[in-house]
């Protein structure tokens, strides 16, 4: 079940976010909160995968909540839907360039758009990422978009897609922003000289004129001649390399004219050239009315720090080096920053730990116990070493990192009990190691518990409760594709319920 909460006192966007969940009451669970503090706390608590940020409420301090997510980045990061007084508002607000906004609409178009931008979550739900919570370890998704000839689905389908390769790993920040750009200049094109079939003089002449291109995209999208034309989105994101091509429906242009122009000093059409030099290889196909893109992605590297994280020292391991010996008595905690670690029990290889698992020794940290295995590093890697008492200081100023270290142990006893009941026949060192996980887990809870119980109960009291919703099935998760190379998977990318429509 995925969270929706909504940080607002106005009607019309309480009465929207209702009405739209109740259609994926399976999926969604909607939360409203009305004053500041409780939608502060709520967010250090329960880490919502999606906020809905309301600026038209005078009640709510917007900037503040904002300035809690933007805080912590590794906590608290994505899938914030901001509704704008007016145009004026959302001007400034995506002037911000805030990388945890899915998409700033007006009141209107807020309540004319929600339920698709809902519709467009569940339908592609492996995408609503919570740190640590999904195991992406070697995952490999690919797919296919379809997107309307709307501005609005442009900006959404690119914070979307850059949001989740920035929150599982896979681009630091600065290749964020590059992507950022790339997919912005390839839709925009794709949807006003492909499919509206805008010319580069029309476009030239209107601007000239001082007129917002908004206004001829309007006008051009309800023209029975492109009004049903759609734009395909197609992405193959791998363990190494990421794949992407958009295709529209128009005519097709020169590109090789305008790759070709060395000096470009118009008021537009320089994008083609910036987006070359943001990504590793982008080629077009003869037509042109199609264009791939590829980038290089991080490996076994985070690109952030938990913020709880930052005052403790970093320590690099040369190939080889052991972090920890099995039996021998310490309760550090060790966050992964980049590398890997081949985990030995009884000089037994049991498995490889990266960035994506986060922690080295939480077992012996939570109980208190010797060491269950040898970590050795493989290759150059870095660790932030958390002694127990440090850390247990720091989440009794900072429970929800607690609860968020249940959360994590939690999904991880999951995972290991669904091991358990295959690996059955097996022996019962599995049910051992399952057991033992639960323990830890209990203590995790009782660690998050401390300094933290009233704030959790004053996150879970909104001031005005989700109404109560009628059950839907549950649609099925993709399944990570079989290891192929990211240009082999892209071309097969078939559409797997991810049509939208208005």
């Amino acid at each position: 079940m995925k969270k929706i909460v909504t940080f607002s006192t106005n009607q019309r966007v309480i009465d929207t976010v209702q009405k739209s969940c109740e259609l994926y009451s399976a999926f969604f669970n909607s939360e409203i909160f009305g004053s500041t503090e409780s939608a502060v706390s709520y967010i250090n608590y329960e880490m919502p995968e999606i906020k809905v940020l309301d600026y038209t409420s005078k009640n709510i301090d917007c900037a503040k909540i904002l300035e809690t997510i933007n805080s912590d980045a590794w906590l608290h990061y994505g899938g914030i839907i901001a509704v704008a007084r007016d145009a004026e508002q959302v001007q400034q607000l995506e002037e911000l360039k805030d990388n945890n906004m899915l998409t700033v609409q007006k009141l209107d178009d807020f309540e004319r758009h929600f339920s698709r931008i809902l519709r467009i979550l569940y339908q592609n739900q492996q995408f609503l990422y919570t740190r640590g919570m999904q195991d992406i370890i070697g995952g490999q998704e690919s797919g296919l978009f379809l997107c309307n000839n709307d501005p609005m689905d442009i900006r959404f389908y690119t914070n979307f897609l850059v949001s989740y390769l920035y929150n599982t790993n896979r681009i630091s920040d600065d290749d964020r922003y590059a992507l950022h750009i790339t997919f912005m200049e390839m839709l925009t094109n794709a949807l006003e000289h492909g499919n509206l079939n805008i010319t580069y003089q029309e476009k030239t002449d209107w601007l000239m004129k001082g007129r917002d291109m908004l206004e001829l995209i309007s006008e051009r999208r309800v023209d029975p001649r492109y009004c049903d034309r759609k734009i395909h989105i197609s992405y193959a994101i791998g363990k190494t390399v990421s794949a992407f091509r958009i295709k529209d429906e128009g005519e097709g242009f020169d590109w090789r004219a305008i790759m070709n122009k060395k000096n470009n000093f118009d008021t537009h059409g320089r994008g083609i050239s910036l987006s070359k030099q943001c990504v590793k290889k982008l080629t077009y196909n003869e037509r042109g009315n199609q264009v791939t893109f590829t980038i290089a992605n991080k490996v076994n590297a985070v690109n952030t720090i938990p913020g709880i994280m930052k005052p403790f020292d970093t320590i690099e391991y040369k190939n080889k080096e052991v972090v920890c010996r099995e039996n021998e008595m310490s309760n550090d905690l060790f966050f992964i920053v980049s590398g890997r670690f081949a985990v030995y029990v009884k000089k037994k290889l049991v498995n490889v730990l990266t960035p994506n698992d986060m922690f080295i020794g939480e077992m012996a940290f939570l109980l208190n116990d010797r060491r269950t295995a040898t970590v050795v590093s493989v290759g150059s890697c870095r660790v932030i070493k958390v002694p127990k008492s440090a850390f247990l200081s720091l989440i009794r100023k900072n429970p929800h990192y607690g609860i968020f270290l249940s959360k994590v142990l939690a999904q991880r006893l999951v995972n290991q009990t669904s091991a358990t009941i295959k690996a059955k026949n097996l022996g019962k060192s599995a049910v051992r190691t399952s057991a033992k996980s639960s323990a830890a887990l209990r203590t995790a809870s009782k660690l998050a518990s401390r300094g933290g119980a009233k704030a959790v109960r004053q996150a879970k009291s909104p001031v005005r409760p989700a109404a109560s919703r009628p059950t839907a099935s549950r649609p099925t998760a993709s399944r990570p594709t079989a290891s192929r190379p990211a240009a082999s998977r892209l071309a097969a990318a078939r559409p797997v319920q991810r049509k939208v429509s208005r």
